[in-house]
């Protein structure tokens, strides 16, 4: 019986979800045992494993669900939010208006269509400082209206959300109470993970261009960064063809390579989340410039 959706390499990011969960619940029983040295370098990488998850295993999850059954993808979903502590579901709503909004910048209203765009909360048509965008971004949500839009379209999904984040604060709670030292260590890990996955969202797009479909991104192709996340480099191929699966993004970006220096695709040298770092970190977060579109996206 086939048990994955589509490829068998998808095994690697499922069981690296296990071993992410599996990894938090053992940092829990060992936190009495671990001298304070080893509990910082273990909660960072706690942290840091919460923008690996979000921006690989459940961001390509949102774009090609690994399982044939809608149960087991549920429950899948389900695994992610109470490792990471948010909702898969509600992910999914906004991470899709991202897509449908490309990073675009404010209207004459100041609304954005993507809730992400790093120039929704800028000033003179650039992105916001990538301080705020980094910081602030966990608390610019609303949960309520996610709901409804969700609900708008399937209403199981919406209160399956709601169920993801309700057994996260159960969770919660029930760590307070068999060891509220841990949770207390715990909780400033869990927003620093949020944060870092922020910052990382804010250089797959700063430097890009949201008028050319293929500038909409910008990519990385540091072969460690790509390995470990799944392919994430690869941002202004994926935005190009969302639906693409993962394993393929060297390939599509091979293809369409010609069309994408044309257009002017930013890229960068480093990982997205040391985009800072970049040789060629422009002073501006677009190009001064519209780049000539040649040719319209796809999903």
């Amino acid at each position: 019986m086939k048990i994955l959706a589509s490829k068998a390499a998808d095994w690697i990011p499922v069981s690296c979800a296990l071993l992410h969960t599996a990894y938090l619940v053992a940092l829990f029983f060992a936190f009495p045992h671990l001298p304070w040295w080893a509990l910082a370098v273990l909660g960072f990488i706690y942290s840091v494993s919460i923008s690996w998850n979000i921006n690989g295993i459940a961001h390509n999850f949102i774009h090609n669900p690994y399982f044939r059954s809608e149960t087991l993808n549920y429950a899948f979903s389900w695994l992610l939010s109470v490792t990471m502590g948010f909702s898969q579901q509600f992910y999914t709503l906004i991470h899709n208006r991202h897509h449908q909004g490309n990073s675009d910048r404010p209207d004459e209203n100041g609304e954005t269509v993507d809730p992400l765009s790093i120039y929704k909360h800028g000033d003179d048509g650039e992105a916001e400082s990538a301080w705020s965008y980094t910081f602030l971004g966990y608390f610019r949500d609303d949960p309520k209206a996610i709901y409804r839009d969700i609900a708008k379209r399937d209403s199981f999904s919406a209160k399956f959300g709601v169920f993801e984040i309700a057994s996260w604060v159960l969770l919660v709670i029930a760590g307070f109470i068999v060891q509220w030292k841990f949770m207390l260590f715990f909780l400033p890990c869990y927003y620093f993970g949020h944060c870092l996955s922020y910052l990382n969202g804010y250089f797959l797009h700063y430097g890009g261009n949201p008028d050319v479909p293929l500038a909409w991104g910008v990519s990385s192709y540091h072969k460690l960064y790509n390995l470990i996340w799944f392919n994430n480099g690869y941002h202004a191929e994926h935005h190009y063809k969302p639906k693409v699966h993962w394993t393929e993004m060297k390939a599509l970006r091979d293809k369409i390579l010609e069309q994408q220096r044309a257009a002017g695709t930013h890229v960068i040298i480093p990982p997205h989340a040391l985009g800072f770092l970049d040789p060629s970190f422009p002073d501006k977060s677009r190009p001064t410039e519209q780049q000539p579109d040649t040719s319209s996206a796809t999903a």
